[in-house]
């Protein structure tokens, strides 16, 4: 009997090393879901529950990314403009959110001018993702309700290699506090910042492109239709939960297959059953 009851014990020690768990730092919450961007299909059409599409302007082109299909922009004229959503910018406060891109540029030092990669919000309250100068800055900030000022971490890339980036709103409160406002690089977290929550906000939502105002690290981002990205963006999605390690790991995971020489089809695979939950 002890021989056996040892046998037993050893085969479930084994069975727990061996069987996948699920990660237990994984944030990521379906049911706060606010738009998947997956561009798979050549268009700006919303692959989540949500149905919010976007309309090109410009001609944006469907090529192979590194995520199945993504969009070219040729840093001139094209973009996606999105409209208003109660989940993204007209509802709140909003307390948790996590903005992620997949990302190519063609020149990150273009004119030393900035290249969008998503914005929501204005010149009071927003968010924005942007290439310029060699780095890529993740910002948001609340100038109303409690005075958060803003944050803009940024790290440094190079033209013409994937990159993945998030930024994240992390339990939030209506006032101004640290380790708040987090950007996300390649699946690793590289900035804390000060931050709050993030209260609704009217000016247009946008990819590829400046829709409607924003606010950059230098102060500037007034106007419409302006600061044009130039090279390849891939699924873009929004969240109204704060992702944690383990979810950026995962939407990282394509830079790892690239890396491997593997078809971009794998990770494609494993995103449609990913949105499928």
């Amino acid at each position: 009997m002890i021989r056996v009851s040892v046998s037993v014990g050893c085969i479930a020690l084994l069975l727990c090393v061996l069987l996948p768990t699920a990660p237990v730092n994984a944030q990521r919450d379906e049911g706060t879901v606010a738009a998947i961007w997956d561009f798979n299909a050549g268009n700006a059409k919303d692959s989540s529950k949500k149905g919010l599409n976007g309309n090109f302007i410009g001609k944006p082109q469907a090529v192979d990314g590194i995520a199945g299909k993504a969009l070219k922009f040729n840093g001139k004229g094209d973009g996606i403009k999105f409209p208003d959503s109660a989940d993204i910018n007209t509802g709140g406060p909003y307390t948790n959110r996590t903005v992620a891109a997949l990302f190519n540029c063609d020149d990150v030092g273009i004119d030393d001018r900035k290249q969008v990669i998503f914005e929501e919000g204005g010149a009071t309250r927003g968010l924005v993702i942007y290439v310029h100068d060699g780095k890529v800055y993740g910002a948001g900030w609340n100038r109303a309700e409690y005075n958060w000022n803003g944050a803009w971490p940024f790290a440094e890339v190079k033209s013409k290699r994937w990159y993945h980036v998030g930024i994240v709103i992390r339990d939030a409160a209506a006032k101004v506090e640290k380790d708040k406002f987090e950007m996300w690089l390649d699946g690793k977290r590289i900035a804390q910042e000060k931050g709050g929550q993030l209260h609704a906000h009217g000016d247009d939502i946008g990819v590829g492109h400046l829709n409607q105002n924003t606010v950059y690290h230098d102060g500037g981002g007034g106007g419409s239709d302006l600061d044009w990205f130039g090279g390849l963006i891939d699924e873009v999605l929004v969240y109204g939960s704060a992702f944690d390690e383990a979810d950026f790991a995962e939407l990282a995971q394509p830079l790892s297959v690239e890396a491997n020489g593997k078809f971009t089809t794998t990770w494609a695979n494993l995103k449609a059953r990913r949105t499928d939950k």
